[in-house]
């Protein structure tokens, strides 16, 4: 008999992490690779934020907090959200969780029973299924053309619902596509929402800041009737580049919150003391520098999403925001090129290439890849490279 439990055999692990691990390992062995599966920012943590987290430290600050935040930090969460989503909040209407990962963990942990359906529009980020499969709920996924964008219609929103849906995710912009919603299709699908009232959505929002082209964010809470029902996650691991300082947030319904918060003191209890003291400056601090950024990232998606649609049988849409483009790859599979699914186009591309990219079959929608060009421009451009001649020299 298995030690191991019934409900981690139902789960796999991060495909995200597996590729950005087996680049690792090459290139450790030698090889040239060039890894474009992490959906981490390269660029470091501003010094402002820095020497917050250095003060706390010399400060003392190296205690236990709050199981679900420090004051401070809950306050200026709160500052966040009135003044770039008008959204109003009590303090205890916030949770903070180690990463956004946890955040939404700790509320389908608190949340969902067995048989409890959970909305997942494909393409969707690798860790939501299982994060629901985990608690016992089921996920129905709901595939998106990419004729629409990649993004979820009222009328498939309206014929998924059943008696058993409790939550819709919502992800905008999108990792991995990178599609945003505008404010009037967050509203379509709000009125669907609106009519079925026992559904909860879920708005992971952690690209709300690196966004393109005049794309205007807007989050459902703040542009429907359904912020009672809503838990809006964010973060600060993309925006401010501070990803490994593991600090995520949310706000919603106190019932949930609460919920979420009692998960949280049975697993990590609080989050790291000088991670949150770094938050409430990167949060409260000056802001300039993420527009800056994302000028720098809209630069490197006009040269990747350009370039790979230069190349024969790659086709790709131009994301509104985050940092990762969605190429089909579905006119290089087939007795041409001897290649079945996209799993195999991006085992061939790390092996014949050195390029790292994940398939979209992760993701929930077969026939495509992620690449992200959160790295040099000048790593895209020998990437693309690479690509181009992987794939011209298919048949």
């Amino acid at each position: 008999m298995s030690i191991i439990s019934d409900s981690l055999k139902r789960i796999k692990p991060s495909p995200t992490i597996a590729v950005t691990q087996k680049a690792r390992e090459l290139r450790a062995a030698g090889k040239d690779v060039i890894g474009l599966g992490a959906g981490e920012p390269d660029f470091d943590t501003p010094d402002n934020i820095k020497d917050a987290a250095i003060k706390a430290i010399q400060s003392g600050d190296t205690k236990y907090t709050a199981v679900d935040g420090t004051p401070e930090l809950k306050k200026a969460i709160v500052e966040k959200f009135k003044r770039e989503n008008n959204l109003y909040y009590s303090t205890d209407q916030i949770t903070v969780g180690t990463g956004g990962k946890q955040v939404l963990y700790n509320a389908f942990m608190a949340t969902l029973n067995k048989g409890d359906e959970v909305i997942i529009p494909a393409p969707f980020w690798v860790s939501y299924p299982d994060m629901v499969l985990l608690a016992g709920g089921k996920p129905k996924i709901i595939k998106c053309d990419e004729k629409d964008g990649f993004k979820l219609t009222a009328k498939k929103l309206e014929k998924a619902i059943s008696k058993k849906t409790k939550w819709l995710i919502l992800n905008s912009p999108s990792n991995p596509t990178g599609a945003g919603y505008s404010k009037d299709e967050i509203e379509d699908l709000a009125k669907v929402l609106i009519k079925n009232k026992k559904v909860h959505i879920l708005s992971d929002d952690i690209y709300e800041h690196i966004k393109y082209d005049n794309f205007n964010f807007f989050t459902i809470a703040q542009v429907s009737k359904l912020k009672d029902r809503t838990l809006t996650m964010n973060g600060v691991s993309k925006s401010y580049a501070m990803t490994g300082w593991r600090i995520g947030y949310a706000a919603g319904p106190k019932d949930i919150i609460k919920a979420i918060g009692k998960i949280q003191s049975q697993s990590t209890s609080n989050p790291s003391s000088v991670s949150q003291a770094a938050a409430v400056e990167a949060l409260n601090g000056a802001q300039d520098f993420i527009e800056e950024r994302s000028n720098a990232f809209k630069e490197r998606r006009d040269f990747v999403v350009k370039s790979l649609n230069n190349i024969k049988g790659i086709s790709c849409l131009k994301p509104n925001g985050a940092f990762y483009a969605f190429p089909s790859c579905k006119k290089l599979l087939g007795k041409k090129t001897k290649l079945k699914t996209d799993s195999e186009f991006v085992e061939k591309l790390l092996e014949k290439a050195n390029v790292a990219v994940v398939q979209g079959s992760a993701f929930g929608l077969d026939g495509y890849f992620r690449i992200s060009y959160a790295t040099s421009m000048e790593k895209l451009k020998v990437a693309m490279e690479r690509i181009k001649s992987f794939c011209e020299n298919l048949n």
